[in-house]
């Protein structure tokens, strides 16, 4: 007989309700209110400080995640892979065994594997199915975008002002804002896109090294941090890195079923 779904999702992630302070009581970076002055140059500031996450055709990084979703607390290590326009590997790291989950996607729709459970999940998109696992609804696109510090994947400066205290802010086509700290040069230190606020408290050269996400939704529904490590950007990737085999005999598992044993399946 197989285990239950949410079974799977506790071999998947840490879930806990033990306290994980360095994730969720943080605080928050303080964004400006002011309404600022005119940045005139906030075209060429863009383009600075986006090159190198505009540049990146391909990402490699593993990422350690440690947060909260709906009334859990979540922490695992993500082997990941993406390639613009909208391909994306994401490998939950066992602590030994099978992965965790194998999620892939190519174009539209995407593909998880639970190897543990033998369980599949096909025929959705990878918005749909990480909303379900994690409570993050963002596609592959999106999330290269957010862990290779753009915000957007495709981001047009609208207008730019300075703030007190050393921070400038410029806005995107979109509605999404970038908010800029001097560091000697500009560098992105926040930004706001629909639905999500995103934190970089520390880069790594041209790449953040941590990112903090949240979902702007009142109460906060989602707060995770993850920190990159082994990061490589524009290597060729196999296109079998997109792919993953299903074995023979493995058992369906709908959305419904994924999100009911997720984190904010959870009655509240």
């Amino acid at each position: 007989m197989r285990r239950p779904a949410l079974c799977i999702l506790h071999l998947a992630f840490c879930i806990t309700c033990l306290s994980l302070t360095t994730a969720c009581g943080a605080r928050r970076v303080s964004l400006p209110t002011d309404p600022g002055s005119p940045l005139p140059n906030f075209s060429e500031i863009h383009a600075d400080v986006t090159k190198s996450c505009r540049g990146a055709r391909t990402l490699t990084a593993e990422l350690g995640l440690r947060g909260r979703a709906g009334t859990r607390r979540l922490s695992g290590r993500l082997i990941s892979g993406f390639e613009r326009p909208a391909s994306m590997r994401l490998e939950m790291v066992a602590p030994f065994g099978p992965p965790g989950f194998i999620l892939v996607t190519r174009g539209q729709q995407a593909v998880l594997l639970l190897p543990r459970d033998e369980r599949v999940v096909r025929s959705e998109s990878a918005e749909a199915i990480l909303g379900a696992l994690t409570g993050v609804t963002l596609g592959p696109a999106d999330l290269q975008a957010i862990l290779t510090g753009c915000i957007l994947p495709e981001s047009k400066p609208v207008a730019g002002r300075l703030h007190a205290n050393g921070w400038a802010s410029i806005d995107l086509e979109g509605g999404a804002t970038i908010y800029l700290r001097r560091m000697g040069t500009w560098q992105i230190g926040a930004g706001r896109r629909n639905g999500w606020e995103v934190e970089y408290p520390m880069w790594q050269g041209a790449f953040p090294q941590t990112i903090r996400l949240r979902s702007a939704a009142d109460p906060v529904n989602v707060d995770m941090t993850a920190t990159l490590a082994q990061i490589e950007v524009n290597t060729d990737l196999d296109p079998a890195t997109f792919n993953v085999d299903v074995p023979q005999g493995t058992a369906p598992l709908s959305l419904d079923e994924l999100r009911e044993a997720g984190p904010l399946g959870e009655k509240q």
